[in-house]
């Protein structure tokens, strides 16, 4: 069994009950009622040092001494001094690139015609066909709702780290008004409980996701449960750039509070970035906002909902104690977008708790629906839409790496061992043919309304299989 970790000059475990204060010299944490050091009292200090340490480098700094803090010495993501500094930085203003429709203006239409390419805010839920508590609701509301001994991940903000605790204890200490800690509750999904009753998504959401309306009710695998959050976070809550897992797009709702989100456009080149920063040694030092050319500020007041995009990177700060809700969901606007965001999950050995569950699963699904779309327009002569011809080539390439993968071997024997034979000859069929669809699709965009005609027919012939080519063969 692995040994727990022990901490301060009593040397016991970690304790969320008890006000902590790191030292600057020799990274140990230190309980302030151990070393005399009040938590109302530690914002003031700019360089924390342990009793032991003093005795070397001197006595700690505060930040009303004309000595200061040391510039070239980084702050630590998350803690007290990051956030007031995070706080007083001033950055672009979002209003720069979101679009601000209606509840009403926001549908499938209005989103293809702008690709979802940038974030949407929309300032009133009038229109948005969502379902929420009233405003007054509150965490008591929430644990009366989940129930006190249900057991939460909850993310203890200066040490951006996570740990368990019941939703009555942290209730409890969300309605104290002295706390020891900043604690931030962020994934807490709902859709098995009674406040799924209270809650319904934004209609645009249930209309695009690809769980919602792809994922067969007989299925073998667990239906991803991830539309409904519920976030729970005080005063100077602060959650580290990232990007939503399997680069799915995300909605938010603030009941009550306010949010600040720091948004970072998926380029190439930003992509990169962030997969160097989150693979460094020194992440917690560096904020990721600094490495790229533009980083926008968005303040998501009460009242407001804000959609993100596929693979935007974002950071986000609670100003004041927040109520809210969101969801995540995949969609077909931007399928290329999520398996890139998926591959670089991969690359930087994401555990599976931190990813889509059943990602690949999903787009298997997505796969045969595709397919059977293609071919109902090719009987009616119409043309897909574009994006949905280039996430169709996104998902093949995919569909070649993973089975070529070992590792894809234990899905292919999982599905014989719990499907039927029919259905997994049916799913294997229609995959191993999609690449004969886009590519007849792509064809057929190029060759223009006359594609229908004889010069289709070599294609038409191949997607028929090796009986009908022959057959064609024989009439030409």
């Amino acid at each position: 069994m692995a040994s727990v970790p022990l901490y301060c000059l009593c040397r016991l475990p970690y304790d969320v009950t008890r006000f902590m204060i790191e030292c600057d010299n020799c990274q140990d944490w230190f309980h302030g009622s151990c070393v005399g050091v009040e938590e109302n009292k530690a914002v003031e200090i700019d360089l924390y040092h342990c009793p032991n340490c003093q005795v070397t480098h001197g006595p700690s700094v505060n930040g009303s001494t004309s000595v200061g803090r040391d510039p070239s010495r980084p702050v630590k993501t998350g803690s007290p001094q990051f956030v007031r500094e995070l706080r007083s930085r001033t950055f672009p203003s979002a209003d720069e690139i979101l679009l601000k429709p209606s509840g009403a203006q926001l549908t499938v239409e209005f989103l293809e015609e702008h690709s979802f390419s940038v974030p949407v805010m929309v300032l009133r839920r009038d229109g948005l066909g969502m379902t929420l508590p009233p405003s007054s609701f509150s965490v008591s509301d929430i644990e009366h709702c989940i129930g006190t001994d249900k057991e939460i991940d909850v993310i203890d903000v200066s040490r951006q780290c996570d740990l368990k605790m019941r939703l009555g204890d942290f209730v409890e200490y969300y309605n104290s008004p002295n706390r020891e800690k900043v604690l931030n509750v962020i994934s807490l999904e709902f859709s098995d409980t009674r406040l799924s009753n209270l809650v319904e998504t934004p209609k645009i959401v249930r209309k695009l996701s690809w769980v919602e309306n792809l994922w067969p009710e007989e299925s073998v695998f667990e239906r991803p449960n991830v539309q409904k959050y519920c976030l729970m976070g005080v005063k100077d809550s602060y959650t580290d750039f990232h990007i939503d897992f399997g680069g799915t797009s995300v909605w938010y709702h603030v009941l009550r509070g306010e949010k600040i989100f720091y948004l970072i456009s998926p380029t190439p080149a930003n992509l990169a970035l962030f997969e160097r920063w989150n693979s460094s040694s020194n992440q917690n030092e560096m904020f990721f906002g600094d490495q790229v050319d533009m980083c926008y500020k968005c303040s998501v007041k009460q009242g407001n909902t804000l959609f993100i995009p596929t693979g935007w990177i974002h950071a986000v700060l609670t100003p004041v104690d927040c109520l809210a809700f969101g969801g995540n969901f995949l969609h077909s606007l931007n399928i290329d977008m999520q398996l890139r965001a998926y591959e670089i999950e991969k690359r930087l050995s994401t555990a599976d708790l931190f990813k889509f569950p059943n990602f690949e699963t999903v787009c298997w699904y997505v796969g045969k629906h595709l397919l059977d779309t293609f071919r109902g327009l090719r009987e009616n002569r119409r043309h897909p839409a574009s994006y949905l011809v280039h996430g169709a080539k996104a998902l093949n390439n995919a569909f070649r790496g993973w089975t070529r993968k070992e590792v894809k071997l234990f899905f292919y024997i999982k599905c014989y061992t719990s499907w039927r034979v029919y259905d997994l000859l049916s799913i294997l069929f229609y995959c191993s043919n999609f690449i004969v669809f886009v590519i007849f699709w792509d064809s057929l965009s190029r060759a223009g309304p006359s594609g229908w005609g004889e010069g289709s027919l070599g294609l038409l012939a191949y997607a028929a299989g090796p009986a009908t080519r022959s057959q064609i063969s024989k009439r030409e």
